[in-house]
């Protein structure tokens, strides 16, 4: 047990406490049940929102089960991404191969569905019995005349970013067979945003209205063949930048696009979003737009967030989200409601971004790297926080302790991007950490949310990380 702990000691600290050095994007600890993902599903999450696309799990199908309709991503026309197929991989395919199940897979649906593309993820079980996935696909691609194309999302000792990366390598085949003419000057790509609840249409709009094109989106309500075109953007902005910078850097050096790393949650990052891609074209009449829009957004905005500030003054909440930059953008935006962030952490965040978060949160403030339930039920209980921001592997652990959620990951309903995003933010953390129901929970019954309670569980949150390091 002492073993298991000290490997966790360089992944946990507090801010204010000197330089956070956390050692990050390392294997999970054997055993620790870390709340990420495999590789494959890693992969799967970035590629899924292609919505023309078929997108066939090449494995047994608890694969294709694991990750069906993994994320809420909406698309604005077909849905062919939300079907899950799977090859159905048993034992006399362990034994004897299953490259004839895969063609013979790949033959009959795009008979059937006419895809614009075909997407085949390589899972563990295909690693083990040596399938030669790109063989098949470059058979089947010669045959239909559709790209058919591996995703190598073997998990092994592999990890959720590797995932993303392989994601990126499948995109890139994509890139550059298209043709770029008539896309003007002022366009972009948005990269890493995956249209949970419809959220990439509200920042279209916003570049619209600025006047800037959007070339295509990798991958939320993607289209293959706007993905081909992408080259020949003027920027790309990258969102979600555990899953897609490597796909940025890639375009940067094989087509010389520039790109800007951008959040779309809360006031201060959304607007700084924006007025980054106007001055980045130089375009004084779109900056001009920009500052309008903006002026315009926030002033709706704004009574909605010092309504919802008013219930919340003093609130306390812990953060744990699977991109970083999602992390960053919840501390700011908590601050505007009045909560101060008392424990923050990721599943795929740089040495960067925490030491950005160190510097940008309260001290004290719990700073973790690729945590888990036990880690994150202590620090909720001894840091005595109301409100969990997380995942839905997260919902129920937050429900039992009697602590408020709110859901910012893939299934996500309503949108919480943009100006009217935040808006959207403050009403829910207002109506989940007010509601009556916590007075009856034994946690918040017993502290009556007075006396020492608090204080004595940040000492003891202090003294937990002593232990755990």
């Amino acid at each position: 047990m002492t073993e298991v702990l000290a490997a966790r000691a360089r992944q946990v600290a507090r801010a204010g406490t000197g330089g956070v050095d956390l050692d990050c994007d390392r294997q999970s600890t054997s055993g620790s049940v870390s709340q990420r993902a495999c590789t494959f599903c890693g992969s799967r999450v970035v590629l899924y929102p292609i919505a023309d696309a078929i997108h066939l799990v090449h494995g047994p199908i608890g694969c294709a089960v694991y990750t069906w309709d993994i994320r809420g991503a909406l698309s604005s026309g077909p849905e062919l991404h939300r079907l899950s197929f799977s090859t159905d991989l048993r034992e006399r395919h362990v034994v004897f191969g299953g490259e004839r199940q895969l063609e013979e897979s790949l033959d009959e649906l795009i008979a059937r569905h006419s895809p614009r593309a075909a997407f085949v993820y390589a899972t563990c079980i295909v690693g083990v019995i040596g399938d030669d996935v790109d063989a098949v696909c470059r058979a089947v691609s010669e045959r239909t005349g559709i790209p058919v194309i591996p995703v190598r999302s073997e998990g092994f000792q592999g990890s959720k970013r590797k995932g993303y990366d392989a994601a990126c390598e499948a995109l890139m085949s994509l890139v550059g067979t298209g043709d770029t003419a008539g896309i003007p000057r002022h366009s972009v790509n948005l990269l890493g945003d995956f249209n949970l609840a419809g959220e990439i249409w509200i920042i279209q709009e916003y570049l619209r209205r600025m006047g800037v094109t959007v070339v295509a989106n990798l991958t939320g309500d993607g289209r293959v063949d706007d993905i081909r075109r992408a080259h020949g953007a003027g920027l790309n902005l990258v969102q979600c930048s555990g899953s897609t910078t490597r796909l940025a850097q890639q375009l940067r050096q094989a087509y010389g696009t520039p790109f800007q790393k951008v959040s779309y949650f809360g006031l201060d990052d959304m607007a700084a979003a924006l007025y980054g891609i106007a001055e980045h074209f130089k375009d004084p009449e779109m900056l001009d737009r920009t500052r309008a829009l903006v002026a315009e957004e926030i002033a709706t905005v704004l009574p909605v967030i010092d309504e919802c500030r008013a219930d919340l003054e003093g609130k306390r909440a812990a953060i744990y989200v699977g991109g970083a930059f999602k992390a960053i953008s919840l501390v700011k935006a908590l601050r505007l409601l009045g909560v101060r962030t008392a424990l923050v952490g990721s599943q795929t965040g740089t040495a960067e971004d925490y030491r950005y978060l160190a510097e940008l949160c309260d001290p004290g403030t719990v700073i973790v790297d690729d945590s888990n339930p036990a880690e994150l039920s202590q620090f909720m209980a001894t840091e005595d926080v109301d409100l969990f921001i997380g995942g839905v592997k997260e919902r129920p652990m937050a429900y039992k302790m009697g602590v408020a959620f709110c859901d910012h990951n893939h299934e996500r309903k309503v949108p919480l991007e943009g100006f009217v995003g935040m808006a959207n933010f403050a009403r829910e953390v207002r109506a989940s950490v007010c509601s009556p129901v916590w007075q009856f929970t034994p946690r918040r019954a017993r502290a009556g949310r007075s006396g020492t309670t608090a204080h004595t569980g940040r000492a003891a949150a202090g003294a937990a990380i002593e232990v755990m390091c």
